[in-house]
């Protein structure tokens, strides 16, 4: 028998991918779990795992190929036991240079029940099948792979059987995004060189393209003064040097806001449509800068976690970040966001929300300023400007600016970081 293997959606966003490498030929034998191929997402290159067993009969789609969609048939295993002979689909032909369309927005499931008597996708051995994107969906969304008919091959479970099931709450803000107008720039005869967007720009484009149509910011800055945070973290880094753990300043702003979203939970929420999601912990997206584009990983429960061990998972996931290795579940979701350009010299800016979150925190530099102290008396102070965007649909000014003076409470005072 033969079966289609297609390109898989590796995120809930995926739409296409690149192809970037095979690691298998054809003639090869297969067994469920082996790595057939790395693709390339919008966020990172990731390795992609059959669940099938048999000989790679046919490579439909050649390495390095580019704009693959998704659900396009790339390979096909056969099993030679069965004593079958199906039909090999003919090679799919896709454009050396595709033209970049505006993806279709994928649309939100349907949370429906799953029937009672529905036969579960179990094998021989009690062994579920279903897509290595399934199995990480199921237990995103708390989902029991044992109750759900599969609808893929064979009848594995695939990523529609999982988003057509309903666990509680655990299906996601629908925030649909909006279609955009293809834009061209004119050749005025300016020398010039077309370079081809990366999957990861045109994710980008798109969704602050939505962000920016679809809800309306509201900015609000505060000045807050950084000598107690800076003695502060100079002490605590002395303490944990045995530990080769090393604070940063944004690390402990991290936990500042995290913990200010959790005093005023007002900010900590997700708008969609006819409902206002609200968020019970605060997990934050942080925006790291690698080659050709933005991702933001995320430290999840970042109010409750202690400094060092924000630290320390936020090393990883940077490093992680720069190597395209990031698992979807490390940067997708998080209730808020933070940007940090304050160590490229950037005194204040604004930020672009990331939906479907309702604010951005954006940092500036610390310099130092004059400063009236408490006593009245004009001195010297290290003081950033901070910037929070807020979608003004989920979030009032009034709640913005509370959430605002929060992080500036706890930086100036910044015992309540540690206690």
């Amino acid at each position: 028998m033969a079966v289609n293997i297609k390109m898989p959606a590796l995120s809930p966003t995926m739409e296409e991918g690149k192809l970037a490498k095979w690691l298998v030929k054809e003639g090869d034998s297969v067994s469920s779990g082996d790595i057939l191929a790395e693709i390339e997402t919008d966020k990172a290159t990731m390795e992609f795992e059959t669940i099938d067993e048999g000989i790679v009969s046919k490579i439909m789609i050649a390495a390095g190929t580019e704009g693959v969609k998704v659900g396009t048939v790339i390979a096909v295993i056969t099993n030679e036991d069965e004593g079958e002979s199906d039909t090999v689909p003919a090679p799919v032909a896709i454009a050396a240079t595709p033209v970049a369309v505006q993806p279709a927005p994928t649309p939100a499931p349907s949370p429906v029940s799953v029937a009672p008597q529905a036969k579960a996708a179990v094998a021989e051995g009690a062994r579920i099948f279903a897509s290595p994107l399934a199995r990480r969906l199921a237990a995103e969304r708390g989902i029991d792979l044992a109750s759900l008919r599969g609808t893929g091959p064979g009848g594995r479970i695939v990523r529609e059987d999982v988003e057509g099931a309903k666990a509680g709450d655990a299906a996601e803000v629908a925030v649909a995004p909006s279609a955009s107008t293809a834009v061209s720039v004119a050749d005025v005869g300016i020398p010039h060189e077309d370079k081809k967007l990366s999957g990861m720009r045109k994710t980008i484009a798109r969704r602050l393209t939505q962000s920016m149509a679809e809800a309306p910011h509201i900015y609000l800055t505060v000045d807050v003064q950084l000598d107690a945070l800076l003695k502060l973290r100079g002490a605590l880094n002395e303490a944990l040097a045995g530990r080769g753990v090393k604070l940063s300043v944004n690390d402990m702003l991290i936990k500042a806001l995290g913990l200010a979203l959790m005093q005023v939970p007002k900010c900590n929420v997700s708008f969609g449509g006819d409902v206002m999601r609200h968020y019970s912990r605060a997990d934050i997206s942080v925006a790291v800068s690698i080659p050709g584009g933005l991702i933001t990983p995320i430290v999840t429960d970042a109010g409750n976690k202690p400094l060092a061990t924000i630290a320390t998972e936020m090393a990883a996931l940077a490093e992680k970040a720069k190597a395209g290795k990031l698992q979807p579940s490390e940067y997708q979701g998080g209730t808020a966001s933070i940007s940090n350009m304050g160590m490229m010299g950037i005194k204040q800016f604004t930020a672009v929300i990331n939906p479907p979150q309702a604010m951005i925190l954006a940092v500036g530099a610390g310099e130092k300023r004059p400063w009236v102290q408490a006593d009245g008396t004009l001195g010297v102070a290290t003081v950033m400007s901070i910037t929070g965007s807020f979608d003004h649909r989920a979030i009032d000014g009034a709640d913005g600016a509370e959430l605002m003076a929060a992080v500036k409470a706890l930086v100036e005072k910044p015992l309540g970081l540690v206690v």
